[in-house]
């Protein structure tokens, strides 16, 4: 017998955090990620494990950072005017290979824009947050469902690489409550870092590696090793230097392990159909809207493949190209005013005719999309 509960995909975010480890959450409210952290202060101190709210969002990721350093799973919940703040923060945690997941749910903007109001404003934000254009991974849900999976799986990527990770999502994806089928749920299997394995007077090297694609071992600080963390450019024992030949190769490296892993971080859902003359792509709600689409235009005898992207950074390029196949005309729909992810994208289908479907402060309707399918411009 099926166990069905209504939730939304914040509350589902949150219980899939909890489902992959995690022990910590510092967190500031939010509209709409609040969700979020309601269910997480509510529910951690339950498991006697430990949820703080922040004074700032600065300080919720400066809290979640100590705390993975310290050797647990860690999470923080913010909208797009918090993930501002955060960024220097989410450098740090890059450079210092620290674990964590950040769970960002967009609203319209810029600055405070409208806090009750949808959007799909910070892909690009998001995935180019880094200096030096370094990648973290990004994985956007379309349904409460997709969002406990992703969380798990998010949680997954942090551990496996060392990296913070997003679960990018929207308003409307939150806060919108549905039924859910728990024995239906995907839920991968739930994998934690690599500790040191050295014996414990070693003198053990934070940031060792043999190959740059490698992940270095963990180990916590206060823990039987002595730990070396900084943000400052380092050498793989965590000295700080500006540009030693092992400096810039540990630079290297924190993207190198990133791109090296695409067939780890990778999630995509795919309707294909080899002689499809149009391909559909979406992230968030508004996939949903274009699969909607999809299915009238089959019903009226189209061939269209449609794609899900779950993930959108790193770019899931082969993934992308193997879904468009042969497709003519590509058809490309979120919600922001010039197309976000499109222009990142667009360039893998030279040949082909590049539509985007868009709209600011309003969701896209199905009929949007089966215009610009169908249309001949």
């Amino acid at each position: 017998m099926s166990l069905y509960r209504i939730r939304n995909g914040n509350q589902m975010i949150a219980e899939g955090a909890i489902a992959a480890g995690c022990r910590f959450f510092a967190g500031y409210p939010i509209t709409p990620a609040s969700g979020i952290y309601k269910s997480m202060i509510d529910e951690l101190p339950r498991r006697c494990d430990v949820a703080i709210s922040s004074p700032d969002e600065i300080s919720a990721l400066a809290f979640c950072v100590g705390a993975s350093q310290r050797g647990f799973k860690a999470m923080t919940a913010t909208s797009g005017p918090g993930f501002s703040l955060m960024v220097e923060t989410l450098q740090y945690a890059v450079m210092t290979e620290t674990p964590l997941v950040i769970a960002l749910v967009q609203r319209l903007g810029p600055s405070t824009g409208g806090a009750t109001q949808g959007g799909q404003g910070d892909a690009l934000f998001v995935g180019h947050s880094i200096a030096g254009g370094y990648t973290i991974p990004v994985f956007s849900p379309s349904t409460p469902k997709e969002a406990y999976e992703l969380t798990v799986h998010a949680f997954n990527v942090s551990e496996q690489l060392r990296t913070p990770v997003v679960v990018l999502t929207d308003k409307e994806v939150a806060m919108t409550s549905e039924n859910i089928d728990y024995e239906k749920l995907a839920v991968p299997e739930v994998v934690d870092r690599r500790y040191f394995s050295g014996d414990g007077q070693e003198n053990y090297r934070s940031y060792f590696f043999n190959n740059p694609n490698d992940v270095p071992e963990f180990a916590a600080v206060g823990g039987t090793v002595k730990v070396v963390v900084t943000g400052s450019a380092h050498e793989m024992s965590g000295r700080l230097q500006k540009n030693s030949p092992e400096t810039i190769e540990v630079l290297r490296h924190l993207n190198s392990k990133i791109a090296s892993h695409s067939d780890l971080i990778m999630r995509l859902h795919v309707e294909s159909d080899d002689e499809a003359d149009f391909a559909v792509l979406s992230y968030g709600v508004s996939a949903r809207t274009a699969g909607e689409a999809v299915a009238y235009l089959k019903e009226k005898g189209n061939r269209v493949t449609f794609c899900n992207l779950q993930t959108l950074f790193p770019i899931p390029e082969k993934e992308i190209l193997n879904a468009a196949g042969n497709a003519r005309k590509v058809v490309i729909v979120e919600e922001n005013m010039t197309g976000l992810y499109k222009s990142q994208i667009e360039k893998l289908f030279p040949g082909k005719q590049v539509v985007g479907v868009n709209g600011v402060g309003r969701m896209i309707t199905p009929k949007e999309i089966e215009e610009a399918v169908l249309s001949e411009k």
